[in-house]
């Protein structure tokens, strides 16, 4: 055999295989992707650029009340010092990342203590070196972040 002719066998057999191997996948790709007829990315757009809240002016009429879920966390009162700690503070605070002394760690909080509450409650609404105003707790008011450097206080004397 020449050649020639061996390299167009080899050739036109190896493509064969890789049509057959392609047919195969197109099958097996349509026989998994059968059930996802229900996808709508019309739908799916449109709920992800949906609005999140209402404007209401009063002597309007009023928009639609929020769903129970919603109304039950906002009534849920003030946080706890430990849930405001647990919630912000623990992530520099139980580490001491960036410098945040580590709750509990006496000699590093104990000339922040001789400074008193309000001396700590203002650096920490106001942020103080890496740590950023409210610790990041936007949310927080400041009786709960008071009351989250009292807990913290009172576990590092």
């Amino acid at each position: 055999m020449s050649k020639d002719k061996e390299f167009f066998t080899t050739f036109f057999s190896i493509m064969g295989g890789l049509a057959v191997f392609a047919i195969l996948l197109v099958i097996i790709a349509s026989n998994l992707t059968s059930e996802v007829s229900d996808y709508k990315p019309e739908e799916i757009v449109l709920e992800n650029i949906k609005p999140v809240g209402q404007v209401y002016i009063a002597g309007e009429s009023e928009p639609e009340a929020a769903p129970a879920a919603e109304t039950t966390t906002a009534s849920a009162g003030p946080k706890s010092g430990e849930e405001v700690y647990n919630g912000s503070c623990v992530s520099c605070h139980g580490t001491g990342a960036a410098g945040a002394p580590k709750m509990g760690d006496k000699a590093a909080w104990a000339p922040r203590i001789a400074t008193g509450i309000d001396a700590l409650l203002a650096n920490a609404t106001k942020g103080l070196n890496a740590m950023p105003p409210k610790g990041l707790c936007m949310a927080c008011s400041e009786a709960e972040l008071k009351g989250a450097i009292e807990y913290m206080v009172s576990n590092s004397q």
